[in-house]
């Protein structure tokens, strides 16, 4: 049995609010919210003044890499560091090795993350070009979503079939979420860049090669399917100041077409290409600041609905390979929203505009029960964070399986102090992962 916790003098953010008070934790879930709270007896009391409680991030777009290459990460490692990271929940991506493409495979994954994941979790059902009638078929409680690469990348799960496409469009019966990359444009710049510079292209053309047009070619395709088709449609890591015209502006509640940024393509632009090399080489590109800052103008504005990681984890040997040997994707779980707070000390968002994208925009969405909120009954999924603790990532913070990470010498202005999964004390800055905490699977109300 969970242990009961009083929660004291928190700066609360919800529902678009701030309020100074009192948080009860009773058997996983929030019992009581209010200006003070009386101790109960039996009770553990944590003093939070000074801090701010948020819902936990639930990050919608993670490859954990378990099943096949847990080399790179697996349940149980990368998800300690995404609690430590503030993450509470997450989606796993299908392009493992087996790759999640059947309902049956979809059922192993819970398997393994059950008992060894630190967050909640939920598993995406890959979509393949001859899988129509098992997606047709999936139950909309087994998974978060269907997937669709309607571009190469990590995995050789192309989507470049058009009766396929059209099919998985008008015949899913859940959310479907995008992978948009144009292949055949990016294959025929690489090869315009081969040309000129044999294997040996330097990383700061991967935006000129997994360029905007590529970017733009697909995610319009994929929104005018979703259109023809009335799918409810989320594009995943868009990249570019041309796509978010594709988007309506304003809540989620009432779209049919969503939209989601990466904590990176918000946080780099083609500059830091000098510095961090194939550290933040990933597909789709970061590219120019002009396309950064036009993303976190929508994201102000509504068109962008989420903020996720795309977390993708690579051995440090893999990413010191030469431009084409280096392969795509970045660890992020341990500092993404520290990262996205940044954005709230450059006085880009508010912090109610922070949870929104970051727990509430990601439980609405995806129809997740009970968690996202700091609402009574609901789970206590919580992070407290001090937003005046600066302090310098170093590599012997890591806690990825990998080892590294593109954060590397960066400076953050906000520290995760304390993450509740459902709770239970999860992770407390100076301590570490508590691993006697596990997640549970995360539950839709469709």
């Amino acid at each position: 049995m969970p242990e009961q916790i009083l929660i004291k003098n928190a700066s609360m953010v919800n529902d678009g609010r701030i309020l100074e008070g009192d948080l009860l934790i009773r058997r996983g879930r929030i019992e009581q919210i209010a200006a003070e709270i009386s101790v109960p007896e039996n009770t553990r009391v944590l003093d939070a003044g000074g801090l701010t409680l948020i819902p936990g991030m639930i990050d919608d777009q993670v490859h954990f890499r378990e099943p096949g290459a847990t080399h790179k990460g697996d349940m149980q490692s990368e998800s300690r560091a995404a609690v430590a990271g503030g993450i509470t929940s997450f989606m796993d991506m299908p392009n493992t090795n087996p790759q999640t493409t059947t309902r049956a495979a979809l059922e192993d994954k819970y398997l393994i993350a059950e008992d060894r994941s630190s967050a909640n979790y939920a598993f995406y059902l890959g979509a393949t070009n001859d899988n129509v009638e098992e997606i047709a078929a999936l139950d909309p409680k087994q998974a978060c979503g269907v997937k669709v690469f309607m571009g190469a990348s990590t995995g050789n799960m192309l989507v470049n079939s058009e009766k396929a496409l059209e099919a998985i469009f008008k015949d899913a019966p859940i959310l479907v979420a995008t992978h948009c990359e144009d292949t055949p444009t990016i294959q025929h710049l690489e090869a315009v860049y081969r040309e000129k510079y044999g294997e040996d292209v330097p990383i700061a053309c991967h935006p000129e090669i997994r360029s905007a047009e590529a970017c733009y070619l697909s995610s319009s395709m994929a929104v005018g399917l979703a259109k023809k088709h009335g799918t409810r449609l989320h594009v995943l890591h868009l990249t570019t100041a041309r796509e978010m015209a594709l988007f309506e502006p304003g809540p989620l509640d009432n779209k049919m077409i969503t939209a989601e940024a990466c904590v990176h393509h918000l946080y780099f632009d083609d500059r830091d290409y000098e510095n961090k090399g194939n550290f933040i080489k990933c597909n789709p590109a970061v590219k120019s600041k002009t396309d950064r800052d036009a993303i976190r103008k929508a994201l102000v504005e509504g068109r962008i609905d989420v903020i996720a990681t795309d977390h993708a984890p690579h051995t440090l040997e893999e990413k010191l390979g030469s431009y084409f040997k280096a392969p795509a994707g970045l660890p992020l779980v341990q500092w993404a929203l520290p990262m996205v707070f940044e954005l709230y000390h450059e006085r880009l968002i508010t912090l109610e505009q922070l949870v929104e994208k970051t727990s509430h925009g990601p439980a609405r969405l995806f129809n997740v029960s009970e968690r996202g909120y700091l609402r009574e009954g609901y789970w206590a999924d919580l992070v407290l964070v001090d937003l005046r603790n600066p302090y310098r990532v170093e590599r012997g913070d890591v806690l990825y399986k990998c080892g590294w990470s593109p954060m590397e010498g960066e400076r953050l202005r906000t520290r995760i102090s304390t993450t509740f999964v459902n709770g239970q004390v999860a992770y407390r800055d100076g301590r570490g992962v508590n691993t006697a905490v596990t997640g549970q699977r995360l539950k839709f109300d469709r």
